[in-house]
């Protein structure tokens, strides 16, 4: 059973390895982590979230509830035009075990190539909250989280309501 990690293990800011091969066992670990995100209310997950050091994730786009499984994604190119939106990770959870939220600015849109379960190399283009999924997702496959994106006093703050938790 796959657990989640939290901000503050070191498994979350280590850069991933690309994957060589899908293995029953990556198939098996990307089912598991949608039924976690599912179970979780989450709209993304990536595999250091669960302790797993290869470039993989799953997210959802909240309008069409289509779900991705991404190997290997690399975002090819980001549109100039950024937008601010509040971001919250399943992995940096305050004092009452939800998610701590702020505001972070991303480009709009992306490019976006991976590799599906089936082995098939997919390329799209996406834009708004989506976008913003893929960027964050990726992000964990770099050892980065959102909160690197803050200003030195928005991530004290944030992180207060995350070691608050840790009490």
């Amino acid at each position: 059973m796959l657990q989640m990690k939290l901000c503050g293990d070191l498994v979350l800011r280590t850069e991933c390895a690309p994957v060589d091969k899908i293995t029953p066992e990556i198939l098996d670990v990307l089912d598991q982590m949608v039924d976690m995100m599912v179970a979780q209310n989450g709209v993304g997950l990536a595999a250091p979230q669960v302790g797993i050091l290869s470039r993989f994730l799953v997210m959802m786009d909240p309008d069409t509830e289509i779900i991705y499984k991404m190997i290997n994604p690399k975002i090819l190119s980001r549109s100039t035009d950024t937008t601010n939106m509040e971001e919250g990770c399943l992995s940096v959870l305050g004092s009452d075990n939800l998610p701590v939220y702020a505001h972070v600015s991303r480009p709009s849109s992306v490019v976006v190539e991976w590799t599906d379960e089936n082995g098939t190399v997919q390329t799209a283009q996406m834009s708004g909250v989506p976008a913003r999924i893929v960027q964050h997702e990726t992000d964990h496959l770099d050892g980065k989280l959102f909160i690197d994106y803050l200003s030195p006093v928005r991530r004290e703050m944030l992180m207060r309501k995350v070691r608050r938790r840790k009490l």
